[in-house]
């Protein structure tokens, strides 16, 4: 008697028992029913194997959804200290101006004293007017970030959504066997990918 199938069919099964103890368990037992269905009716394996990519596929843009909705966090963050700090300076600005004023108006005793005091607030004016460019430049940059991100982070959510889809529609094939499904849940995972693909081009 032939033992190979039988040995096969047991390495097969241990690295099915190894992989389920990784997962939670109804995962575990929703991929042991399809691998069972998928041993029961060959024709079924190319769809298990088509689910178990969009499974992989979904999992993998959820995180990056993820990690562009808290880049878009983050650089909310940035442009709002950036502002702040912009408006520091700029007040700071206002009043040194407002100090040059008072000082050119009045009439002191040492006028060469506050003559000497006005040049120099008229040199931090002067460059602080650069350094407010400057700032407000870099803040309009992180605000553009924050945009940047979200719609990324839009454009990974939807290509998720689409891509559950395909996974569920595709598993109604293992009830149905109607390769209509299959084909049905093959098409909105592969507008799903490449929808979430387009995430990458968003600039």
């Amino acid at each position: 008697m032939d033992a190979g199938p039988e040995i096969e069919r047991l390495n097969e099964r241990c690295v099915s028992l190894r992989r389920m103890e990784n997962m939670e368990p109804n995962e575990a037992q929703e991929l042991q029913e399809t691998h069972e269905q998928a041993n029961e009716h060959p024709t079924l394996k190319p769809v298990s194997f088509t689910m178990s990519v969009l499974a992989v596929l979904v999992a993998i843009t959820t995180v990056l959804g993820h990690r562009m909705h808290t880049e878009a966090v983050l650089e909310q963050a940035r442009a709002s200290d950036q502002w702040n700090l912009y408006q520091a300076k700029k007040i700071r600005q206002a009043d040194t101006s407002l100090a040059v004023d008072y000082l050119s108006a009045l009439s002191l005793r040492d006028m060469a004293g506050a003559q000497k005091m006005v040049e120099g607030y008229k040199a931090h004016l002067k460059k602080w007017a650069g350094d407010l460019e400057q700032e407000q430049q870099q803040a309009r940059e992180y605000e553009h970030g924050v945009r940047r991100a979200e719609r990324r982070a839009s454009r990974f959510d939807l290509g998720e959504a689409l891509l559950e889809i395909g996974l569920v529609v595709t598993s109604i094939t293992l009830l149905t066997r109607q390769r209509a499904y299959w084909f049905l849940g093959m098409g909105f995972g592969a507008v799903g990918l490449v929808v979430a693909f387009t995430g990458y081009l968003v600039r």
